[in-house]
């Protein structure tokens, strides 16, 4: 049976409240050091593997987070989700992004019909209209090929996709599964949606309308630019426009789209990435042969979260040792730090992700919890950030735990040998030179230049960004969020945070308002 109780209840919580602390700089130092790097390892999907042997923790301390998954009964969790329990509680629906890629258990039906089926009906739908387009039996009102795809979203329906195409351009167009250029407009800024319009031949682009229920105040907005745009362009918006929505919404039959592709409720924004969401735009641009390898990644992840063992399954162990740094060890962020040009929004999009889903106060049950829950996200490509805000990481007053992700091979594939070695391996050699020297430190008489060490890090080593390892990637984000709010006994498929600034900035635009909000409505010339 499950049961669903706060973290402060569990007896293993407890037992690692009171486990003896690592020091880590000892523990990383000499041959222990060595030891541990080979030992403290665990194999993911696609050739990655999750290393946390940088991680203040031991064999006493996983063995009690062993207890504490098994006392959370984070597994059977999992397991209620993908067989289509109602475990968005504060919506009071299901949690299905996984099934997207894959069937991990039983047939979930929801709204009478089979989600699995739903899911890859869209796709399949998404597939045969880019291959149309490709071909060119989609055409301008010319007969003309369309060359660029914009997608029209915000929140989720951007921040994952975009990371998403960035991650794979260069390698598409190294592979020559380049298809077409891909943009974005997200923020209602009209300086947006200008420069990406200014940038674009609007008469050879396509445009993705992304919005579930069809009233997204900035998306409609931004729509709303386009087709103005496209209008004084002498073209009618409805040959270059399709739109990604709910079945129900007023976007789904209208005449103003070449086609309309489905998503439901089931699926948060920022866990939309393998649905139409991300289908669409990824398709467009590099053919939905890569997309499909791209959920085959994420699928083949989302198995390894299946696993009991604490050992054996790298998201739930790296959400249980960020447990144990924010819930014991009082440690407030975590930076993500991608040595990996490609991955440049990749944080950007965990941000969301992380941020979005577990900052919460209070339980499943509406109920005040006596802990703290999710982390602050922030991060920056190396080696950009270490000549950014590394300074504070090694050596300001506040310790934070570091996830560095990186690659054995570069994605173009021709690398320039400079001074005795490729960009790559300095770019490999300073990832591990800055995991060592957070955990180790250095001792110096001119305490300028004294580094304390213990700071803590795990890495996740592939061997290059493709379409598998990165869906590989995302799914390992994915579980671990999920593993933490299962933890933590909070809701983290809803975002009821979002929604009050929404509400009084309609209140603004209708002139309805009152004390404070009045002033800085008169302040912004609203």
């Amino acid at each position: 049976m499950i049961e669903w109780k706060n973290l402060d209840t569990l007896s293993s919580y407890k037992e690692l409240e009171g486990a003896t602390r690592v020091d880590l700089a000892e523990v990383m130092s000499g041959e222990n050091g060595a030891n541990r790097v080979k030992n403290y390892s665990v194999p993911m999907a696609e050739g990655y593997a999750y290393n946390y042997a940088a991680k203040a923790v031991d064999d006493k301390i996983i063995d009690t987070l062993a207890k504490l998954a098994e006392e959370a009964q984070l597994v059977e969790k999992f397991e209620e989700l993908y067989n289509g329990a109602v475990v968005n509680t504060g919506e009071k629906r299901l949690v299905l992004h996984q099934l997207t890629r894959g069937q991990l258990g039983n047939k979930v039906e929801a709204d009478g019909v089979d989600k699995r089926e739903f899911y890859v009906t869209q796709q399949n739908r998404i597939a045969e209209f880019a291959k149309k387009v490709h071909a060119g039996e989609i055409t301008n009102a010319a007969g003309e090929k369309f060359t660029t795809v914009v997608q029209i979203g915000i929140g989720g329906s951007d921040l994952g996709p975009r990371a998403m195409y960035l991650a794979l351009e260069n390698w598409a167009k190294k592979t020559g599964n380049f298809k077409m250029d891909a943009k974005f407009i997200s923020n209602v800024d009209p300086d947006d949606a200008s420069a990406v319009l200014n940038a674009t031949d609007v008469a050879h682009a396509i445009f993705v309308l992304v919005s579930k229920s069809g009233t997204t105040l900035e998306t409609l907005t931004n729509e709303s630019f386009v087709k103005d745009a496209l209008k004084k362009a002498g073209l009618n918006p409805a040959d270059h426009m399709i739109a990604v929505t709910s079945e129900t919404s007023p976007l789904a039959k209208s005449d103003d789209y070449l086609d309309a592709f489905f998503m439901d409720d089931y699926i948060g924004g920022r866990f939309s990435s393998t649905s139409a969401v991300g289908g669409a735009v990824l398709s467009l641009a590099f053919g939905p042969e890569v997309f499909a390898q791209f959920l085959d990644g994420a699928a083949a992840e989302d198995k390894t979260a299946l696993e009991k063992d604490i050992r054996k399954n790298p998201a739930m162990l790296d959400a249980l040792i960020g447990v144990y740094e924010r819930n014991v060890l009082g440690m407030e962020n975590t930076a993500v730090l991608p040595y990996s040009q490609a991955l440049n929004r990749f944080p950007a999009h965990l941000q969301q992700l992380d941020m979005e889903s577990n900052g919460k106060s209070v339980n499943r049950f509406g109920e005040p919890v006596n802990y703290v829950t999710g982390p602050i996200i922030f991060g920056e490509p190396g080696t950009n950030g270490q000549h950014s805000f590394y300074q504070l990481l090694h050596q300001g007053k506040t310790i934070i735990p570091l996830q560095f992700i990186a690659y054995k091979n570069s994605q173009i594939g021709n690398d320039v040998d400079i001074q005795g070695s490729t960009s790559q391996q300095k770019l490999c050699a300073n990832v591990a030179a800055q995991i060592v020297a957070f955990a180790c430190g250095k001792a110096d008489e001119d305490k300028n230049k004294n580094f304390e060490g213990g700071r803590p890090s795990s890495i996740i080593i592939g061997e290059e960004v493709n379409p598998k390892t990165l869906g590989a990637l995302l799914a390992h984000f994915e579980n671990k969020v999920m593993f933490q709010g299962f933890v933590w006994n909070i809701n983290s498929f809803d975002q009821e945070g979002v929604q009050l600034g929404k509400v009084l900035a309609k209140r603004v635009l209708a002139h309805d308002t009152e004390g404070a909000l009045s002033v800085y409505s008169e302040l912004l010339n609203i």
